[in-house]
């Protein structure tokens, strides 16, 4: 679906984010970015995403529509659910009546087609995060990329949603490309997983997890998944040893 060929990324005070970053994302897969903060992990997904621009290198793929789904649900606190996952529509020009299957659609695919006049204040931290998951799925993304989306989240809502967006991903079709610190989320996730240097962020290693498609509990307690996370903690450790 993508590649991503020598990627910088310089800002005008001087930074120096992303350094010849190679990447490949397939079409259907499911890759995790792991790396230490600062590492330039969302810059990365901001160049994806077109929000901004390489400093040098290219961009190659056709990704079709992106969804975009950040730490913070960002939803509007002064709209209910139904007017927040309408959002984007709105902003394409879609009539509120032409977007309403797509929104009940959205709604019941993580779990809140109850919930449609709840406000945000109403909603557990959890229940935000869906809401802001539905946002992007109303779109029919086909590039979904997410920024370390349950990071503030409690353990059991973390792998509840672990397991809702697994489900998402076999049932929608869509490509995956998911941002985090957690080396156990990551390797529980993923087909594939890339770990970065400290700034300027660079590729420094990358994984294929040879783990079940449908992951479970069992999963998480299997010797391919406590050596997949041994060798990606490996990765970092020796990440954290590279210098620019």
């Amino acid at each position: 679906m993508l590649t991503l060929a020598g990627i910088r990324k310089n800002y005008p005070n001087g930074l120096a984010a992303l350094d010849r970053v190679d990447l490949t994302i397939a079409d259907g897969s499911f890759t995790s970015i792991v790396g230490p903060s600062g590492c330039g992990k969302s810059t990365l997904l901001r160049l994806i995403a077109g929000l901004a621009s390489p400093s040098q290198g290219r961009i190659e793929g056709q990704p079709g529509t992106i969804g975009l789904v950040f730490q913070d649900p960002t939803l509007m606190p002064w709209a209910d659910v139904e007017s927040n996952v309408y959002l984007p529509l709105r902003l394409a020009g879609m009539a509120r009546a032409d977007a309403a299957p797509r929104i009940v659609e959205a709604l019941a695919l993580v779990g809140l087609a109850d919930f449609a006049k709840a406000y945000p204040r109403a909603l557990s931290g959890g229940m935000r995060m869906r809401v802001a998951i539905a946002r992007a799925m109303v779109t029919q993304p086909r590039l979904l990329l997410m920024d370390e989306p349950f990071a503030a989240l409690d353990e059991i809502t973390r792998n509840k949603l672990n397991d809702d967006l697994l489900r998402l991903w076999r049932q929608q079709g869509f490509t995956a490309i998911f941002v985090t610190h957690s080396v156990f989320e990551s390797v529980y996730l993923s087909t594939e997983i890339a770990v970065m240097t400290p700034r300027p962020g660079r590729i420094l290693a990358r994984h294929v997890v040879a783990g079940p498609a449908v992951r479970d509990g069992d999963f998480r307690i299997s010797q391919v998944y406590l050596d997949t996370c041994r060798a990606v903690s490996h990765d970092l450790e020796q990440a954290m040893a590279v210098t620019a």
